[in-house]
């Protein structure tokens, strides 16, 4: 029947490795609450954490879509509880679904009862009984079943619907640092928790230091009383083990964390740490101070803050001569040319403007832009920018004309002209203002 067929003999141990292996980057991009689910899945607690994504959806989307680039097909459910998002992940058509907060019992009570994770002999009864969808089974009285099938049947229907919580121990490695606090009697005032939060910072510092590492990230897992659980999560620039740094980040979100009736352990876990070498000090006759931006850079970025600098491309296509990198990235010593001025603010679309002009090579004598008519007074150019073939064909033949221009109000643009003021296969003679001066 199938001609090209390949037999592979099947390797359970090495499937669950690579689930493991694919947790744990889940644990490092998306969420610190990560765990496996069963032997083909895994379940996140994502509430606090898919805003740093650009919300639920395009979190759900860019992971499915970043396991498609490494060759795997995925189906992903966001749900209100463990059980509604592991039965709709694998029962949904759909590769992404999200169910709406309070709507989680609608979504499941068509599903089949084998969606309820129980025991095969359990399906197997049920089944026998007559029973093939959750909404049938959660509307039967509990005591028969029970009486038949024990605990599990009622646990896990709760468990889905919500109505029973589920504790979700998070996956954690030998080579992760974590340090923890047991509290005798549960704790829930903000200074409290920041009172050892510090403790807990200082402790992970010391075993980081025992181990050369330094920590780049780390999460604050909050153990409620009544088995939920809150966290935090914080990013450093580069890696350190500073605990006052670490405190630091730590406290200034501690009122992200609602400790409900009380927090009952406090857990630091260091979920992505580097070897840090200690450097010294070159000596020299003058102490000169270093002004250090990293703790500004990481106070900002685990507010929610995109920091980025910009840095020189190689191209003279101006909006190509302009890329973005991380804050702390090394200098590459690339530079802008300085022989033709460029202005400090580049617009991000170029926009249109009616001008009166002499062609081929004269600049606007009048032009009008944003709705206000303006006189020019002065001129220098045209530089001409030609197209980059390599990058797309079609500008082969394609040139821009750019002027530095001033009104007779003072301001100082940077206009263009798409063409060479002759042929029209050059471009399309409009102009354009792409930046402004001063």
């Amino acid at each position: 029947m199938f001609a090209d067929l390949i037999m592979v003999d099947a390797n359970p141990i090495a499937d669950i490795q690579a689930v493991e292996r694919l947790a744990l980057w889940c644990l490092r991009q998306y969420s610190p609450v990560v765990a496996v689910d069963g032997i083909d899945g895994i379940v996140m607690d994502t509430e606090g954490a898919d805003h740093l994504h650009g919300g639920e959806r395009f979190m759900l989307t860019g992971l499915v879509n970043s396991l498609r680039g490494k060759g795997l097909t995925a189906r992903a459910a966001i749900a209100d509880t463990w059980g509604a998002s592991h039965a709709l992940a694998r029962r949904s058509s759909h590769e992404t679904m999200i169910v709406p907060p309070g709507d989680t019992a609608s979504a499941v009570l068509d599903l089949p009862i084998h969606s309820l994770r129980l025991s095969a002999d359990a399906v197997a009864g049920l089944s026998t009984m007559g029973f093939a969808t959750v909404g049938e089974l959660a509307a039967t009285p509990r005591a028969p079943l029970a009486l038949r099938f024990g605990s599990e049947v009622g646990r896990r229907i709760d468990q889905m619907l919500g109505r029973a919580s589920e504790v979700m121990e998070p996956l954690r490695t030998e080579e992760m640092v974590e340090v923890s606090k047991v509290f005798a009697e549960p704790i829930s005032a903000a200074e409290t928790i920041q009172k050892y939060v510090k403790r807990l910072s200082s402790e992970l510092s010391s075993k980081l230091e025992e181990r050369g590492y330094g920590m780049k990230r780390a999460d604050l897992f909050a153990h409620r009383v009544d088995s939920k659980g809150q966290y935090i999560r914080v990013g450093l620039a580069k890696p350190a083990r500073d605990p006052a740094r670490i405190s630091k980040l730590l406290c200034d979100r501690i009122d992200q964390i609602d400790p409900g009736f009380g927090i009952e352990k406090l857990t630091l876990t260091a979920i992505h740490a580097e070897p840090l070498e200690e450097r010294q000090l070159a000596s020299s006759l003058i102490e000169e101070e270093i002004a250090d931006v990293l703790p500004v850079i990481e106070v900002l970025a685990n507010r929610g803050a995109r920091l980025y600098r910009v840095t020189p491309l190689a191209s003279d296509v101006p909006e190509r001569s302009i890329g973005r990198v991380g804050p702390t990235s090394p200098e590459t010593g690339a530079t802008w040319h300085e022989k033709w001025p460029r202005p400090p603010r580049l617009l991000g679309h170029p926009e249109p403007i009616e001008v009166m002009a002499l062609l081929p090579d004269q600049p606007p004598v009048v032009m009008a832009w944003r709705g206000k008519r303006r006189k020019i007074v002065r001129a220098d150019g045209p530089e001409r920018i030609f197209g980059e073939w390599w990058q797309r064909p079609r500008e082969l033949l394609a040139v821009r004309d750019y002027f530095a221009v001033e009104d007779d109000q003072g301001e100082r643009l940077w206009i263009y002209r798409s063409g060479d003021g002759v042929d029209t296969e050059t471009g399309s003679h409009r102009w354009f203002v792409h930046g402004v001066f001063g």
